[in-house]
């Protein structure tokens, strides 16, 4: 049986010098543009990333994650997930920051207050049904935040699988894009 793919048309017409001729000029002309594009795309990838909210937690879904950037209260901060739970390790959570070292975290039955501010009421079982335990009390130590969002089912810092997160858990400020 005859091999076709030999004696394909195109195959037949390439002129290997002419291509490295052509190719040669195109590089004169854009190479320049396309090594800016590459270090573009590498410091891009070294200080920014993006976020995906997949539960409705938060009002917005997608993030411009700026890591590095320590996010003050009231702005979205990116983390890694340290386990447990529903979640494997390493999953990327967005929350907002409601507590930062030297404040003040309280419980009054199951609503939560980071210095007398109502920051949101624990549940008592999951959607599954499954039993949560409340998340901590007292000074937030050093590296250490609150974090939350509005949403009454958000897995935030008002249960013990979630905590106060750590700064070495923390990626950056995540920005909302929408």
């Amino acid at each position: 049986m005859r091999n076709l793919f030999l004696h394909h048309p195109f195959i037949d017409r390439f002129d290997r010098d002419s291509f490295r001729v052509r190719l040669a000029k195109h590089l004169r002309n854009w190479g320049v543009a396309y090594l800016l594009l590459i270090v573009g795309a590498a410091h891009f990838q070294a200080h920014y990333g993006f976020g995906l909210n997949a539960s409705p937690s938060l009002p917005y879904r997608f993030f411009l994650i700026h890591k590095g950037e320590m996010p003050q209260r009231g702005e979205y901060i990116a983390f890694r997930w340290h386990g447990g739970g529903p979640y494997p390790a390493g999953v990327t959570f967005v929350k907002i920051v409601a507590g930062m070292s030297g404040d003040t975290v309280t419980r009054v039955d199951r609503d939560f207050f980071v210095n007398a501010t109502h920051v949101g009421q624990a549940k008592a079982v999951s959607r599954q049904g499954v039993p949560l335990e409340l998340g901590p009390t007292g000074v937030l130590p050093a590296g250490r935040y609150y974090v939350r969002a509005p949403h009454p089912d958000s897995l935030d810092s008002r249960y013990r699988l979630t905590g106060w997160v750590s700064e070495i858990q923390i990626i950056g400020r995540a920005y909302a894009l929408f």
